[in-house]
């Protein structure tokens, strides 16, 4: 059986390229048509993955064929140098494989923001993603049962992300930078990138939670600790620290709190937090939070209905 080599979109500035990806021994098909149980099986495959460690892979950018290996977890990831600049927007990168004197090869593509722009950075499950994270047992019967044609978005979270992602931009070409960071595994990326390009959201880098290789796992799926979100949000804002930044969650998990802290270290790179509301009241817990955040200069909104998030955006001259 040959292995599975898959890519996930990567990102650059004027100095550095990062792009990563998996190996995979064993993978499964999901089939995003399959419907109640054949979906669950599905679905619950993502997580019976096998995968290679100290696999050697091959990253080829321009002239340049860079070489590393596999984490335990079949996970790999180059950084690297750029010696030429680059151009701006969205561009192809390739890495290979050798399996048996075959060479597997996987194109996969990756972002450097034009100047001036916004970064945007959003969480996924009940922020755009009608998930149900507050109800375990929901969560995980519309994570089986529900296929990714079933799945659904908040009302208007898709203009709102529509019109962030053109923000400033004259040219339509010209898009603002969009991550999607989330808890998640990387086990569900082909299911968010699908879902995603299915409701016209805007093409991000998705950057997700540690690969999980057991049935057992999937059941823990987004749960458990937060921090990597801190990490990876706090990453991206020290690998451009030129952009401004909006960044949407929901008081559903720890958001809020993960925003806080974001804007005490950054506080003059982020201009406004979006967070949805979940339950049928607001938290006082997160309104402290945002309180907190406008005493730092901070625009927030918290917000039931996506209408509301586009009404803020336009008062604060964020979009058109």
């Amino acid at each position: 059986m040959k292995p599975i080599l898959q890519l996930y979109r990567g990102y650059a500035n004027e100095q550095e390229l990062i792009v990563m990806g998996h190996v995979f021994k064993r993978g499964y098909d999901y089939d995003f048509q399959k419907k109640n149980f054949k979906n669950a099986t599905s679905v619950i495959n993502q997580f019976r993955i096998k995968t290679l460690q100290n696999f050697d892979v091959y990253l080829k950018y321009g002239n340049q064929e860079i070489h590393t290996k596999t984490l335990d977890d079949g996970y790999f990831k180059f950084c690297i140098p750029l010696k030429i600049e680059t151009h701006f927007g969205w561009m192809e990168y390739q890495v290979s494989l050798v399996y048996k004197n075959e060479t597997i090869i996987a194109k996969g593509s990756f972002i450097r923001p034009h100047k001036g722009n916004l970064g945007i950075i959003s969480d996924i499950d009940d922020t755009f993603l009608i998930s149900h994270t507050h109800n375990f047992f929901r969560k995980i019967y519309v994570l089986l049962f529900k296929n990714v044609n079933d799945r659904r978005v908040f009302k208007d979270v898709v203009p709102h992300y529509q019109a962030l992602s053109s923000a400033g931009r004259y040219n339509k070409d010209e898009q603002n930078a969009f991550f999607y960071i989330s808890s998640s595994e990387w086990n569900l990326y082909r299911f968010i990138v699908k879902f995603t390009k299915i409701h016209q959201l805007p093409r991000a880098v998705i950057l997700l939670k540690d690969i999980k290789r057991g049935v057992a796992d999937f059941f823990m799926s987004g749960r458990g600790n937060h921090d990597h979100k801190f990490d990876k949000i706090k990453h991206v804002l020290e690998f451009y620290p030129n952009l401004k930044y909006v960044l949407l969650g929901d008081d559903s998990q720890h958001d809020p709190i993960l925003y806080e802290r974001i804007c005490k270290i950054f506080p003059v790179t982020v201009k406004a937090v979006y967070i949805r509301q979940t339950g049928k009241n607001q938290k006082d817990s997160t309104k402290a939070i945002l309180k907190n955040l406008e005493s730092l200069e901070v625009s927030v909104c918290y917000f039931k209905d996506s209408n509301e998030a586009i009404m803020h955006s336009k008062s604060i001259g964020i979009i058109k």
